[in-house]
């Protein structure tokens, strides 16, 4: 049986495409599933990581942002009348260092946005006024060493603050709040449009060979034309970097009971050759590490109390959903106090000494999981167990009933697939098995296309 005979009817995806959602995006196709068999989050653990925003080469975004804010604001808004031309111009290249080896340390990971034209200060595939040639090449080779090998890399739009014009390189001659990339210019526009914007900014970072699986809205951009958001980022990620998964950060929920589990949207072609989806990834916190604008941080107890028994990330770990975190780059650095980066440090070592069933990740690889988790068809037919995945996944994670004699057998292209028992969930990696009460629980690498899991005595 194929993956086209999994997926649901004609009539199904159309309604399903028809209801309204909360986001107010179109889910797609889905695939028909057997009862019984669960995919659990990956290793049986609950994802982490750490969303940064305003992060890019050299520039310290926020002060040169602020003015700009203010001006689309006609100076209305008290709140961008911050003493901006006291901060320091550089957040320097030491302190990024510091950060990607502290991360690497302790295992931390996540994504990292580089603003492409930083508050219309310079490109950063050709020059930023104020610093050498020498000095940019150096810090997006940092960025590339000491950041890309635990986070994902991110365009956050292309200016951060005023629209480009396409057609010239330049911003708008209209300051006000529509032409505003965080604020009014999305609200009307069509998929491509917004899709042409998108790519005008991954191809800077392509230039400077900083690959993105994603991108990060800045501010309210694309609020306000969510189906057209979601679409534009599947098309433009996959046109610029040819990217299998493509996903967005926009939305973040940092109270309440709503779900923070990323959504797997505008998914067509499971039945075929090019199966395409896009994955919005959602954070569960606030800004509370010290703020864009460099307002003081909330403190650690919002994210996690000192007793380690309650605030956001418990909430959301507790409930097994993916807590991904959010803070901006000019926060954690906070004008050469690094008050941000010292609430952060405190945030996770609270988190290990709380929690030992966490598993860092990128947001390319929770795209990637959640993607496989909703799109792959399973079957079964008494003690065998067929997978035909759209998409693969290294540490896929599944349970299911089975007898206390029995153990499982894998197999993908008529080649087997090795798998060991382990004590507990707790230790499972790709490759591994283990008993949970009536059921088996299984970690393996999930190949693209048909696999079969047997149970054998």
């Amino acid at each position: 049986m194929n993956r086209r005979k999994f997926v649901q009817s004609a009539a199904l995806l159309a309604a399903a495409a028809a209801a309204p959602t909360a986001l107010a995006q179109v889910p797609g196709e889905r695939p028909v599933r057997s009862d019984g068999v669960h995919v659990l989050n990956p290793r049986g653990r609950v994802p982490v990581g750490l969303i940064i925003d305003d992060s890019t080469a050299l520039v310290n975004l926020n002060r040169y942002a602020m003015p700009q804010f203010d001006a689309a604001f006609a100076g209305a808004s008290s709140h961008y009348h911050k003493p901006w031309r006291d901060w320091p111009v550089e957040i320097p290249d030491s302190f990024v260092r510091k950060f990607g080896e502290w991360s690497t340390d302790h295992g931390v990971k996540g994504k990292y946005s580089m603003v492409p034209f930083p508050a219309c200060v310079g490109r950063l595939d050709r020059t930023l006024p104020g610093w050498t040639q020498k000095e940019l090449r150096e810090s997006i080779d940092l960025v590339r060493t000491a950041i890309m090998p635990n986070w994902d890399i991110h365009p956050e739009m292309v200016t951060h603050s005023r629209v480009i014009d396409l057609k010239t390189g330049h911003p708008y001659a209209d300051h006000s709040l529509k032409f505003m990339e965080n604020w009014e210019w999305t609200t009307g526009r069509s998929t491509d449009e917004i899709a042409s914007y998108l790519a005008y900014a991954l191809q800077i970072l392509k230039n400077v060979d900083l690959p993105c699986e994603g991108v990060t809205t800045p501010g309210g951009f694309g609020n306000k034309a969510l189906p057209q958001l979601s679409e534009a980022t599947l098309q433009s990620v996959r046109d610029v970097f040819a990217a299998e998964i493509p996903h967005y950060f926009r939305h973040l929920y940092d109270t309440g009971e709503r779900s923070v589990v990323p959504r797997v949207e505008n998914v067509s072609g499971l039945g075929g050759q090019d199966p395409r989806c896009v994955v919005s990834i959602i954070g569960c916190t606030g800004d509370w590490t010290g703020g864009w604008d460099c307002s003081e941080p909330v403190g650690v107890d919002r994210f996690v109390s000192e007793d380690l028994q309650s605030g956001r990330m418990v909430e959301v770990i507790t409930r097994g959903e993916p807590a991904l975190m959010v803070a901006h780059w000019t926060g954690f650095y906070w004008n050469g106090q690094e008050l941000g980066f010292k609430v952060f440090q405190e945030v996770v070592r609270r988190l290990h000494a709380r929690f030992d069933n966490l598993l860092w990740m990128k947001l390319s690889e929770v795209a990637r999981y959640w993607a496989a988790k909703e799109l792959t068809a399973i079957r079964r037919s008494g003690d065998r167990i067929v997978f035909d995945a759209p998409f693969a996944c290294p540490e896929f994670t599944v349970s299911f009933p089975a007898k206390a004699n029995q153990a499982p057998r894998l197999e993908a292209a008529g080649q087997p697939i090795a798998a060991t028992a382990v004590a507990k969930v707790a230790l499972l990696k790709p490759g591994t098995w283990c008993r949970s009460e009536e059921s088996l629980v299984v970690c393996f690498p999930l190949p693209r296309g048909e696999s079969t899991l047997s149970l054998s005595v």
